[in-house]
């Protein structure tokens, strides 16, 4: 079962094993005043009028937990839940939470924890949530939180259910059976077709299940309305395909989009209120990331000319697509070759000779997309977006990929949904599995849904996924 939260589903377990790793982090705090100060938990009212109070120092080290967390992706619903990995991303997120908690403290005297305190708290969280990731590994291995699905269809449509591979893409529901319609040849494994027995409903019933998918192949002939209708009135969910495939995996899946599904759906939000908390939200964080970046900038700039001379160019501009198609020049580090294009444009590749050895650092630390702040102050780029793309490879993937010239219908950006859940693409088929989670940020796209993707962004650059 998926709920939406920022703009995402979300399954409905991590939803809940977020609150109960807030309630642990809270709690530890308490529990470490106690052991600090000696004090039993009944007397910490008493001790609070000595040392203040505790209850804005829990919440605030509560959120700073549970936020540090979602930046190294332990919420995200499509996150493997291998526990080695979950133990690494655990222990960096901690070491981050107190490096941002001791910079509050120290910019906020009032919410001061003192370093024993911080320490205990730090520790009890820890083993809190260990224990609650083991627990949660077992309960979502029991089908406790998923939904219980039936099929309306047994054809091409459907097949596009039956092909999901990944764990992730099923985590949150159960795969109950098909429905075969009537006249409509089957796709989907014999076994997995159920006879209704001409009441619907009546199935839904017996197998208990909470939600009916409508994948017919052709819904001209032989429509169910009055079964459907009846589960609906039954208190059974009724969705069509593509919704349910966008809930799921994340994306828009293109194998069984229609333009109708698009002009009548939800979402695709470009007002004027949303526009302009997305461009405050550009002002703002651009001007954050210069001011804490420009260091690091500034010694970027230094290496590269050490390497290559200092006549050799830090900086290199790029034609890139744009905003309903208009071009303009992004700036980046230069990470190759100034001769790394004599032959034209081409995609880079995994071990690309054409990279410095100082370009192979700042590549794989993000580093090289600093300088594309500057194209989201001149309003070239957003914060957030599908990443742009040169005009030579859009005019040749707009011809192969159907809907690829819409996501140009929102202005590009730095980092996006399809950074955060796809690896750096480098070929026509990369380019199509990028696309659909493209679509489905330029459908879902919101403030908090941006703001949930920079804090994401944070696992991409702090662990160097997908960079080449």
């Amino acid at each position: 079962m998926r709920i939406r939260v920022l703009g995402q589903h979300v399954p409905v377990s991590i939803v809940v094993l977020a609150l109960v790793e807030a309630t642990i982090a809270f709690a530890a705090l308490y529990g470490a005043v106690a052991i600090r100060f000696k004090s039993p938990i009944r007397h910490l009212p008493v001790l609070e009028q000595e040392l203040g109070p505790l209850l804005p120092r829990g919440v605030v080290f509560a959120a700073i937990i549970v936020t540090s967390l979602l930046a190294f992706g332990l919420y995200r619903g499509r996150q493997p839940a291998q526990l080695p990995g979950v133990f690494l991303r655990l222990g960096a997120a901690l070491v981050v939470a107190s490096g941002v908690l001791a910079a509050i403290q120290y910019a906020i005297p009032s919410l001061s924890l003192w370093r024993g305190v911080s320490a205990l708290a730090m520790l009890q969280t820890a083993f809190g949530v260990l224990v609650s990731r083991l627990v949660f590994a077992r309960v979502v291995a029991q089908d406790i939180f998923k939904r219980r699905v039936l099929v309306y269809g047994a054809g091409t449509s459907a097949r596009a259910i039956a092909n999901l591979r990944r764990s992730t893409d099923r985590r949150a529901f159960l795969l109950v059976g098909y429905v075969q319609p009537p006249g409509e040849e089957a796709s989907v494994p014999a076994e997995r077709l159920l006879d209704p027995a001409g009441d619907l409903c009546g199935l839904c019933d017996r197998l208990g299940v909470t939600e009916v998918v409508v994948a017919m192949d052709d819904r001209r002939r032989g429509f169910p309305i009055r079964d459907l209708l009846e589960c609906r009135l039954a208190g059974v969910d009724v969705t069509e395909l593509l919704t349910f495939l966008e809930r799921e995996t994340g994306r828009v899946r293109l194998d069984v989009l229609n333009p109708s599904w698009m002009i009548f759906g939800q979402g695709f939000r470009r007002d004027p209120l949303r526009l302009f908390s997305s461009r405050t939200l550009d002002v703002l964080a651009s001007i954050t990331v210069l001011a804490l970046a420009a260091p690091c900038m500034l010694l970027t700039v230094i290496a590269i000319k050490l390497e290559d001379g200092w006549r050799a160019p830090a900086l290199y501009s790029q034609r890139r697509v744009g905003l309903a198609g208009r071009t303009f020049n992004v700036i980046k580090f230069r990470s190759m070759r100034q001769d790394a294009e004599l032959n034209g444009a081409q995609w880079a590749q995994h071990g690309d000779p054409r990279i410095t050895r100082v370009g192979a650092v700042i590549r794989k630390l993000r580093i090289d997309e600093l300088p594309q702040v500057f194209n989201v102050l001149r309003g070239h780029m957003s914060f957030v977006g599908p990443r742009p793309e040169r005009p030579e490879f859009v005019a040749d993937l707009s011809e192969k990929i159907p809907y690829y010239v819409q996501r140009h219908c929102v202005k590009p950006g730095i980092t996006g949904w399809a950074q955060l859940c796809y690896p750096y693409g480098s070929s026509e088929q990369d380019a199509l599995e990028k696309l659909q989670y493209d679509l489905y940020y330029i459908k879902n796209n919101n403030l908090l849904f941006d703001l949930a993707i920079l804090v994401q962004t944070a696992e991409v650059v702090l662990l160097g996924k997908g960079a080449r």
